[in-house]
């Protein structure tokens, strides 16, 4: 994912452009990778992410919303203190490098105007936040602290002076021409993209191998001429922003000529920032905070499906039963021909049309009447086992069943619907529940289904976890509310505020049960729907787990700008 320096750039320009000057109301820090800063700007509310994620590393505005800690962390805190109120005059970028700095005028405790810096440097997984006090240079705060133990060229460190990271000593795309490229470029070397990345500043190898694609085998002045033309577009804050999809998604805000596959673009490059991140951050944290849930289910899973194969064993040899009082009668049928210390006996075999020949093989050290009753008690054995463990395979599939649908859960879940998987799972003895001290603390909420708009503009709830599944069943839905669920496949539940929905609604309605479901990524996927009052939670049953009838179904191919659009409305 190439947020390079052209990216940075192309940003940049575009807040100068939407949110200075603009006045900081409100800071926020939901993770340890993320500062959320509410700007008021030209008459309007912005919402600017700054995030240091190790894989999503960037800064833009975002229409999406954080859930914050009860507690707000140092960094948080010192933010408050020193920018709550104050406003953002410049935004600028270090040549093209990723590094930008946000110029803020401040006012101290006594009312005095004074100038702080915050700085976002993307680096990777070096990513940080710093705020600086632009008079003394010295780092008040900062997102990661970094010591001279992990970091011998700078220390990040409140009360350190900020330095700047080591220059890469490349050339700058805003003062190098394309003769100035060439001459740095070896045509007999080969791999011209690598040579562009090394020898250009801000240029990812993503936007290197379009300079390439577009050149082909051309000549130097081909080169030159293609990176002129990207030039110019940076240079001029001509952007094209846009999503690239083939078999994976990337971004960028200079126009692929020489790619084939959808290409979704965007008058915004915030806009297609937050389009492009929007859930995959999410996801990342939602993985982070349910790994060890995602492992625990993971395990008991795999212990019921171990369980499950010795079952299937049992019933195979079980359904030997018969052959046991086979052997057993027809040893009594013979008794007169055998004697104790015999191995083996050879008799007709009156149950077969062919009279043919049987061999039965025998306990020596036992009568022949013991061995006879041997057999029945065997055939006995087998035949009550045999009811007992189908009636444990059915509890076992149905166990099976239900760790599948939480794992399906977890996929689709945010971070608030986690904890209430792990309280299900608490509730249902599979974790140790809290103590009663931790118990108080948090006491139940009710479940928050998410809520989409249908085109028409009919509400449809969507489930994603077993007691919002529940919740929107049994207490929000109408007994002539319109249910959906995937058929046979682990999903949401879903419920159409409308006694009567349109067609187009109900289609709607469908995508969104396919989408939140195992099959999200799947084409004609079944969704079978009917009344709510069709709809049956069977007694003891697992929570989420319901019968219906007279229900009809649907297929479907599940959309994620269908999901994106209906969560607008």
């Amino acid at each position: 994912m190439p947020f390079d320096g052209i990216v940075t750039r192309a940003v940049t320009e575009e807040l100068k452009q939407t949110i200075v000057p603009g006045k900081i109301n409100k800071i926020y820090q939901p993770t340890a990778t993320e500062v959320v800063l509410t700007i008021r700007s030209q008459g309007k509310n912005h919402t600017l992410l700054l995030s240091i994620h190790p894989t999503y590393a960037r800064f833009h505005l975002t229409g999406d919303t954080y859930v914050n800690p009860q507690e707000a962390p140092m960094f948080c805190m010192v933010l408050r203190k020193h920018l709550s109120g104050a406003t953002i005059e410049e935004i600028e970028q270090n040549g093209m490098e990723r590094i930008v700095t946000f110029k803020i005028k401040t006012r101290n405790e006594i009312g005095d105007l004074g100038q702080k810096l915050l700085v976002i440097e993307l680096m990777g997984k070096h990513s940080n936040v710093m705020l600086i006090d632009e008079e003394k240079g010295n780092i008040i705060d900062s997102l990661k602290h970094v010591s001279m133990a992990q970091n011998r060229y700078r220390t990040i460190l409140p009360g350190q002076q900020y330095i700047l990271p080591p220059a890469q000593d490349k050339l700058n795309p805003l003062e190098t021409d394309g003769e100035d490229l060439i001459k740095k470029l070896d045509f007999n070397a080969g791999k011209l993209d690598n040579q562009i990345v090394s020898h250009l500043d801000g240029f990812s190898p993503f936007i290197a191998r379009e300079i390439v694609a577009r050149a082909g085998l051309g000549s130097g002045n081909a080169y030159a001429d293609k990176y002129m033309d990207v030039r110019s577009q940076i240079l001029n804050n001509h952007y094209s922003p846009a999503i690239y999809r083939n078999n994976k998604e990337e971004f960028h805000v200079i126009a692929l000529q020489s790619f084939n596959g959808e290409t979704i673009s965007f008058d915004s490059v915030n806009t297609m920032l937050d389009s492009f991140y929007s859930g995959k951050a999410e996801r990342d944290r939602v993985k982070q905070q349910a790994k060890d849930l995602s492992h625990f289910i993971k395990n008991e899973k795999n212990k019921n499906e171990r369980k499950m194969k010795k079952h299937l064993q049992t019933i195979k040899k079980a359904e030997e039963a018969d052959h046991f009082q086979k052997k057993g009668e027809l040893l009594t049928a013979n008794m007169h021909l055998v004697s104790k210390g015999d191995k083996n006996i050879s008799v007709i075999d009156y149950y077969d049309p062919e009279q043919s020949e049987i061999t039965i093989e025998l306990n020596p050290n036992k009568t022949p009447s013991e061995n006879a009753q041997g057999f029945f008690k065997t055939y006995q054995k087998l035949k009550t086992s045999k009811k007992i463990i189908e009636q444990e395979i059915i509890k076992n599939q149905v166990e099976i069943d239900y760790l599948e649908q939480l794992l399906q859960q977890i996929n689709v879940a945010s971070v608030e619907d986690i904890e209430e998987i792990r309280e299900e799972l608490r509730e249902e003895g599979y974790l140790k529940k809290q103590g009663k001290q931790k118990k108080q603390k948090n006491k139940p909420k009710k479940p928050v289904p998410e809520q989409f708009i249908a085109t028409d503009g009919t509400e449809i709830l969507v489930g994603k976890n077993n007691k919002q599944n529940e919740y929107v069943t049994t207490k929000l839905g109408h007994r002539d509310d319109t249910w959906l669920h995937t058929k046979d496949i682990p999903g949401s539940h879903v419920i159409i505020r409308s006694k009567a929905p349109s067609e187009e609604t109900l289609l709607e309605a469908a995508e969104l049960a396919a989408f939140f479901s195992k099959s999200q990524n799947s084409s004609a996927v079944p969704v079978d729907y009917t009344k709510i009052r069709h709809v049956k939670k069977p007694n003891g049953a697992k929570p989420g787990f319901v019968t219906y009838d007279n229900q009809k179904t649907l297929f479907v191919t599940p959309s994620k700008e269908t999901v994106e659009r209906l969560r607008s409305n």
